[in-house]
C-alpha cells in the first residue's frame, strides 16, 4: 500500500492518485516514440538527458541517432579521441556537455558496481540535480522527482501558484519538494518522464492545449481559463555583445581562430577570427551582420573581409589556415559554419 504523503495544494486525500492515474494512463497511451525509449538502456539514458539539457527534442533527433552509431556505449565514448566527440556534437552548442559526457564514461567505466543512487551520480562530471534525479528514476526506479522547466510550468498551473521567481532555477528548488510528494512510487521514472511529456506537448508556454489535457480536472488554472499567467518569472535583462570579425582567404585556404583551454566553452573549436585589431592591413570591407544568443547574452558579430600583416603571431592569436578541402573535417562554434558557408557561396556567386 502507498504511503500517502502530505500535500497541502490538496484538498481531498485522494486527489493526488488520482492525477498520478489520469497523468500515467495518458502518457501510457499518448507518449512519443522516442529512440532513447526504444529498448532503453542506460548508456541511452543519459546521453539523452545530456543532449536534451536546454535543447528541443526536435533538434537532438538527429544527433542522437548519429552519437549511437558513432559511440554505441560507454566504453567507446571513454576511448574516443576528444575532437571526434566534439564533432559529433558540433551545432549542439554548450560544448562543456560533450566534455562532460565523455567525462562521465572514463569514470563509469572505472566504476566495479554501478551505483543506483542519485548523490553518486550527482559527483559524476555534468550531473545536477535534475540529471541524477531523471537518470536514477528511470534507469533504476529511484523514488525521485526531477524538476526542469516543463515540471515547473505544469505543476504552477495545476496548482495556480501566483509566487514571482527569479528565474527558472529559482523556481526548481522552490518547487522541487512539491515535485517529489508527487511522484507515482511504483512507476517513478515513467511519472517523470509523464509530466515532462505533458509539458512538452500539452502544457505548452503558449496556447496549452487545455481541451485535451489529461490533467484539466486537476488543474486549477486551466479551470479558471489563465494558464498563461502562470508560473511567473522575471523577465532577465540581455546583455549585448558587439564582436569584430575577419574574413580572410590565402589561397584554397581560410583563416580560422581556435578556442585555446582557457576558453573553457571554445577549448578545441574554431571561429571566425576575433581580436585581430593592428594585425590586419589595408581596408575592411564590410561583409555581413549576424545576431546569436548565447545564455542570457545576445552577440551582435560584425564580419569584415581583410588582409593578415605577414609579422602576425599565429600562435599568440591561436591562428590556422584550413583549406576549403579540410573545412568539414573541424568542428566550429555555434553557427560558424552556416556563416562561412552562405558568405563563400555569395562571393562564388558575386565572382561569377
Amino acid at each position: 500500500m502507498k504511503k500517502k504523503l502530505k500535500n497541502p495544494f490538496f484538498r481531498f486525500p485522494d486527489e493526488k492518485e488520482e492525477l498520478q492515474t489520469h497523468l500515467l494512463s495518458w502518457y501510457d497511451d499518448y507518449k512519443r516514440d522516442l529512440p532513447w525509449r526504444t529498448h532503453p538502456s542506460l548508456y541511452k539514458t543519459v546521453v539523452s538527458e545530456f543532449m536534451l539539457q536546454q535543447t528541443r527534442v526536435s533538434t537532438v533527433l538527429p544527433y542522437f541517432d548519429r552519437w549511437l552509431k558513432k559511440f554505441p556505449c560507454f566504453e567507446d565514448l571513454a576511448s574516443a579521441p576528444e575532437n571526434s566527440v566534439l564533432k559529433a556534437w558540433e551545432g549542439l552548442g554548450y560544448y562543456s556537455r560533450a566534455r562532460n559526457l565523455q567525462k562521465l564514461a572514463r569514470e563509469f567505466i572505472a566504476w566495479k558496481i554501478i551505483p543506483h543512487d542519485p548523490e553518486s551520480w550527482q559527483k559524476l562530471p555534468g550531473v545536477g540535480p535534475y540529471i541524477s534525479a531523471a537518470v536514477t528514476s528511470i534507469s533504476f526506479d529511484q523514488n525521485i522527482a526531477v524538476c526542469d522547466g516543463n515540471v515547473v510550468r505544469v505543476l504552477s498551473r495545476i496548482f495556480s501558484i501566483d509566487e514571482s521567481f527569479k528565474d527558472g532555477s529559482s523556481a526548481q528548488r522552490k518547487l522541487l519538494p512539491l515535485a517529489q510528494t508527487l511522484i507515482d512510487e511504483d512507476r517513478p521514472g515513467d511519472y517523470n518522464q509523464a509530466v515532462m511529456e505533458l509539458g512538452a506537448t500539452i502544457c505548452n508556454r503558449q496556447a496549452p492545449s487545455c481541451t485535451v489535457c489529461p490533467v484539466l480536472k486537476n488543474c486549477k488554472s486551466g479551470q479558471k481559463g489563465d494558464p498563461e499567467t502562470r508560473p511567473k518569472l522575471k523577465k532577465k535583462k540581455k546583455g549585448l555583445i558587439k564582436l569584430k570579425r575577419y574574413w580572410i582567404e590565402s589561397g584554397d585556404s581560410i583563416l580560422l581562430q581556435k578556442g585555446g583551454i582557457e576558453e573553457k566553452r571554445l577549448s578545441g573549436l574554431f571561429e571566425l577570427p576575433k581580436n585581430l585589431e593592428g594585425e590586419l592591413e589595408g581596408h575592411q570591407n564590410l561583409l555581413v551582420q549576424k545576431s546569436r544568443t548565447i545564455g542570457t547574452n545576445e552577440y551582435k558579430e560584425t564580419i569584415y573581409k581583410s588582409s593578415l600583416k605577414s609579422s602576425c603571431d599565429f600562435k599568440k592569436y591561436s591562428l590556422e589556415w584550413i583549406t576549403w578541402e579540410n573545412f568539414k573535417e573541424i568542428t566550429l562554434s555555434g553557427p560558424h559554419r552556416k556563416w562561412i558557408q552562405e558568405l563563400r557561396n555569395d562571393r562564388s556567386n558575386s565572382d561569377g
